[in-house]
């Protein structure tokens, strides 16, 4: 039956494309996560859901509330524990369910927590299927499930093993040739939700591993975002265990960043341009990136002669360009990569095992080698803390209006674009900041035009003020 309720409002949240976020006790309360799970619940009609969490210590509440919620619309629950968001997205998918919701806030601080949701079999939510989700939030139009109707709970712990067997069973994946190399890695988890998952596959892949932070206990020992200021430790601990390569995810492990055999940690950007590089030498097809992406990925599809679409940020976008376009490879310079033929979301996971791949087939070659033959551009990623998402939106409209008279982009926030570089303004979908990225020849032109851009935003943001 139909009821209205009240409830906490969602003003405070940062409620995007990649779902719903806030810190812990105050814009993220229990009773807030039980009414989005039964608004999602209802949005599904009671159907089979597939639920997972990362490691955040807040993880065991925002489960008990979310699961309330959708046994009250009668969901079917299937419980995955601890796991990867793409590990929780490709179970779905394995068991062709209703839906799947995961429990996490990715690379926010380890005080924030959320949801992000998906469809039948892993299929995230289009926009019409966001604007639903979230009016039935608002006008607390919720189905709730009579009382012979409740919803049921099964709990499945296999699935880590299944997302392993699945990536190891991609066409691009030749198990026993990464294993006659074996390579020394380092892994480092950052307490996350991969902490368990990459170093039993690297294993397999018959890897001689070294684990660094993979306690999965929710205690980030780093920032949550494997930013390459984050990544000291991973750096010093390859270069003293003289290993081939480091890895390093984010909180939920749907990215992953790459540190060289000399301790050199990369842009995120590498990992999507050198795994786009090395698949479509195996399958033939487009290229989706967001409008932020290297311009790495232009130079990859023109020498592989695809073509390659741009989109808004935010892995929703890129998923729904690529199933328009039947595209190989998308996914973001964050170092998320989607690989259509295991599953539409960006897979930290396969990633590990593309990229090992990639250097069982470079002939001996490091990876400082392989980084060393593909065009590179210097890249600066920059932030500005707002008070909030309407201040950044008004700080985004006054930019358009200084910089008006230049070449924009305006596809999402305002890009600014010249021959030879390009910033990129735009307010997070995820963390109440405007996010600054720059690309440009030289690392001194790109801080420089970043630096900049900063300054102005700055001086918008007082007169908002004022």
């Amino acid at each position: 039956m139909n009821r209205k309720k009240k409830h906490t409002s969602a003003s405070d949240l940062i409620i995007s494309v990649s779902g719903v976020r806030g810190t812990v006790g105050s814009a993220l309360d229990p009773s807030l996560l039980t009414q989005f799970a039964s608004a999602f619940g209802t949005l599904i009609n009671g159907q089979t859901v597939v639920i997972g969490r990362d490691t955040r210590t807040s993880g065991p509440m925002a489960y008990h509330a979310v699961l309330a919620g959708l046994l009250a619309t009668g969901c079917r629950v299937i419980d995955v524990g601890v796991c990867p968001t793409p590990t929780v997205l490709l179970m779905s998918k394995s068991v062709n369910a209703g839906g799947s919701l995961v429990i996490t806030a990715s690379h926010n601080p380890k005080d924030w927590n959320g949801i992000e949701f998906a469809l039948e079999s892993g299929r995230l939510l289009a926009e019409e299927e966001r604007v639903r989700l979230l009016d039935i939030y608002e006008s607390g139009g919720v189905k709730f499930a009579a009382w012979d109707k409740q919803g049921t709970v099964e709990v499945i712990d296999t699935a880590i093993d299944r997302h392993i067997e699945s990536v190891l069973n991609c066409d691009w994946i030749v198990p026993d040739q990464i294993h006659h190399h074996a390579m020394k890695v380092v892994i480092d988890s950052g307490n996350g939700a991969g902490s368990v998952i990459t170093p039993r596959l690297l294993r397999k892949l018959g890897c001689e591993v070294v684990e660094l932070n993979c306690e999965p206990d929710g205690y980030f020992p780093r920032s949550a975002e494997p930013t390459p200021d984050a990544l000291d430790q991973l750096c010093s601990t390859v270069k003293a265990e003289r290993a081939d390569l480091g890895f390093a995810h984010d909180g939920d492990a749907d990215r992953l960043v790459l540190v060289t055999e000399k301790g050199t940690p990369l842009s995120s950007e590498y990992t999507f341009a050198l795994a786009a590089e090395f698949l479509l030498t195996k399958q033939k097809g487009d290229i989706v990136a967001t409008v932020s992406t290297s311009r790495m990925l232009d130079d990859v599809a023109d020498r592989q002669g695809v073509k390659l679409h741009r989109t808004p940020v935010g892995v929703g976008f890129v998923v729904e360009k690529m199933r328009e376009t039947g595209a190989t490879i998308g996914g973001e310079g964050t170092g998320g990569v989607i690989y259509p033929e295991l599953q539409y979301t960006t897979d930290g996971i396969a990633s590990v095992a593309t990229i090992m791949q990639l250097l069982a087939e470079s002939s001996g070659s490091t990876i400082s080698e392989v980084i060393a033959s593909v065009p590179s551009y210097a890249i600066c990623k920059e932030k500005l803390e707002v008070p909030s998402q309407q201040i950044a939106d008004a700080v985004l409209r006054l930019a358009v209006d200084t910089y008006s008279d230049e070449t924009l982009d305006l596809a999402d926030g305002v890009k600014r674009i010249w021959d030879d570089r390009w910033v990129n303004i735009r307010k997070s979908g995820t963390e109440p900041i405007i996010r600054v990225f720059s690309e440009a020849q030289t690392p001194e032109e790109a801080q420089d035009l970043c630096d900049s851009t900063l300054n102005t935003l700055r001086s918008l943001m007082e007169r908002i003020h004022n």
